[in-house]
């Protein structure tokens, strides 16, 4: 029987073009390679599963071949590969730090570094997870690593590159590793399946790659065991199953019922995710990026962000044309909400389920896209409609005539009489019932009629004004000294303490107020910023000001302090209060010199 080999070391990269997602690095060291620009260190930093020990190997191998080709590739032909590719290379040597992280281990390294190749040129020390030396480790390997002999060439490998001294980092050359893209991954996954006679589904080998995480090597190890399970037949379903991840459906489907504002079919689906062992954090979160999708599925530009397969690609096509905008971003910023109260909440299916509840009663769909605004996530009201026959309107407005000829009758007979003129307001056309003449008395004396016309408002509104004109001259003007406005000030002060208005008490406490001639207050501030809020209360300010001192010709303005008049500034850490007693008096710093004190 045949001895199984993981898909990962099977098709392990053995030369550069083979190495998937990483074509910066790749390019960048063959180009090292060809104009003999070779760095006696580097540091391959990255996710785990993204190429770095590969790289590292294949960066060995080349380096020594015999036969390097035009395209900077490795024979796998000549000694120095064969011996490489069995295993039996004494030029490259592989030093796990997880299990290798004391003093003495790195002595022993640096002991062989001494010797030179027996074949090629290099001799090459392959460091991986160098992250877990211990500083005494890195402190005896400083010196090797910053002038080592002109043979050796140090590859060092981590996932953590934060957890590496300074003094390690300054003697390398680094290398940024990237998560591999999801289509590079697919692709890959699908060379394998084909290499293996393996049944695949494309929209399956995306789930794998999405779920792997930018991760090469897990995307290989969930491959293996998609195939094992579903007997070298791997479709969407049979990885769904077996990796117990929420699948699409479920999100198309709930989305399906919001549109419909079936919310009792929403909330049995979210039943049913839930007794299938999903979070509900987790189903929110992808809830979220569902809805994601469905924005960028509705522009043709951007239907390429979607990393799933074709199919699903159409699905979302689909659907997000049944959706306008400001229903997706409302649910966008329900599901965001959701996930932030997620943590704190103690009833957190109660949570998810309101969430649901809130997303299928805005649910619109395509008919209503006129309503295409992001007002539509507040709810919207009927205007009420008042529901009155025509010819009554007509009727009010043949009344409304008939009352204004009359009037002018009538006052042309007590003109002639002498008489004074009733002010009569004519009838509003919007009234809810129908007035008949005899109602209104025209027979004898007009009587004053109680209706509100659009012309009797805006003159009410014009004589309001005028009163409250009259009556501001009338408004008390009493004289205060400055005690009196610093009374007031320091009550105003406190109440903005109280209400933990902690920055505007501060500023309107670092000076005192001055009283000008005319009754006009004066305040300096320190910088435009002050000023900027202080003006957002100036008017409550200057209101409350001119009610205590009963005084509304009270002025109220904030200037910014100049050098000439800080000399009311208030001093806060201890600092800036040496500074001004040195300023007043030289002499304490010679005092503080002889005793040796220090400012604390």
């Amino acid at each position: 029987m045949e001895q199984f080999v993981v898909s990962a070391r099977k098709y392990r990269p053995a030369i550069f073009e083979s190495v998937v997602g990483q074509k910066h690095i790749t390019t960048t060291l063959k180009n090292s390679i060809r104009s003999n620009h070779l760095p006696q260190a580097f540091l391959f930093c990255g996710p785990r599963g993204v190429g770095k020990t590969t790289c590292a190997r294949i960066l060995a191998k080349t380096i020594n071949c015999l036969n390097i080709g035009e395209n900077t590739e490795p024979c796998n032909n000549c000694e120095s590969c064969t011996s490489f590719n069995n295993g039996q290379s004494f030029n490259i040597i592989e030093l796990d730090a997880a299990s290798n992280n004391s003093v003495d281990d790195i002595r022993t390294l640096v002991e062989q570094v001494r010797f030179a190749p027996q074949i090629g040129k290099y001799r090459v020390f392959i460091i991986d997870e160098v992250h877990m030396l211990s500083n005494q480790a890195f402190n005896a390997f400083l010196k090797t690593l910053e002038e080592p002999p002109a043979h050796a060439i140090f590859i060092l490998a981590t996932t953590e590159r934060h957890k590496i001294i300074p003094t390690i980092l300054s003697r390398c050359q680094i290398f940024d590793f990237h998560r591999i893209k999801l289509e590079d991954i697919a692709h890959h996954l699908e060379f394998i399946a084909k290499s293996e006679n393996v049944k695949y589904d494309s929209d399956a080998l995306h789930i794998i790659a999405q779920k792997a995480d930018g991760g090469l090597r897990d995307a290989c190890s969930m491959f293996d065991q998609i195939v094992s399970f579903s007997n070298a037949d791997v479709s969407y379903q049979a990885v769904i199953t077996n990796l117990n991840i929420l699948d699409y459906d479920y999100y198309f489907a709930i989305t399906e019922g919001f549109l419909n504002k079936d919310i009792a079919g929403t909330l049995l689906r979210y039943d049913q995710i839930l007794a299938n062992g999903f979070d509900g954090l987790n189903f929110i979160s992808g809830l979220a990026s569902h809805f994601r999708n469905l924005i960028v599925a509705r522009n043709p530009a951007t239907v390429h962000l979607i990393e799933t397969g074709n199919n699903i690609k159409e699905k979302y096509k689909e659907q997000g044309a049944k959706c306008t905008p400001a229903f997706i971003f409302y649910c966008l910023n329900a599901c965001n909400e959701t996930e932030l109260n997620f943590k704190q909440s103690k009833n957190t299916r109660l949570l998810v389920e309101l969430a649901l509840i809130k997303m299928a009663l805005q649910g619109t769909g395509k008919a209503e896209e006129k309503k295409n605004d992001i007002s539509e996530q507040t709810p919207s009201f009927e205007p009420v409609k008042i529901e009155e026959p025509l010819d009554i309107v007509q009727e009010h407005k043949n009344e409304s005539v008939t009352v204004a000829k009359n009037i002018t009758q009538d006052s042309a007979t007590n003109l002639s009489a002498n008489k004074p003129i009733e002010k009569v307001e004519t009838p509003s056309v919007a009234q809810a019932k129908p007035i008949s003449i005899s109602a209104l008395g025209l027979n004898g004396s007009i009587p004053k009629l109680n209706t509100i016309s659009i012309l009797s408002g805006n003159k009410k509104e014009s004589e309001k004004k005028t009163e409250d004109s009259t009556n501001e001259k009338d408004l008390p003007r009493l004289a205060f000294s400055q005690e009196d406005l610093e009374t007031q000030w320091k009550i105003f002060t406190d109440k903005l303490l109280e209400d933990k208005k902690v920055f505007l008490h501060s500023t309107l406490t670092t000076f005192k107020p001055e009283l000008k001639e005319d009754f006009e207050v004066v305040y300096n501030v320190m910088n435009s910023t002050q000023k900027e809020e202080l003006n957002v209360i100036s008017m409550d300010f200057l209101g409350f000001l001119r009610k205590e001192l009963k005084n509304y010709s009270l002025k109220l303005s904030f200037e910014i302090v100049t050098n000439e008049n800080s000399k009311e500034r208030k001093y806060y850490t201890v600092t800036e209060k040496f500074k001004r007693m040195e300023e007043l008096n030289p002499n304490i710093t010679l005092f503080k010199e002889k005793l040796d004190m220090e400012i604390s």
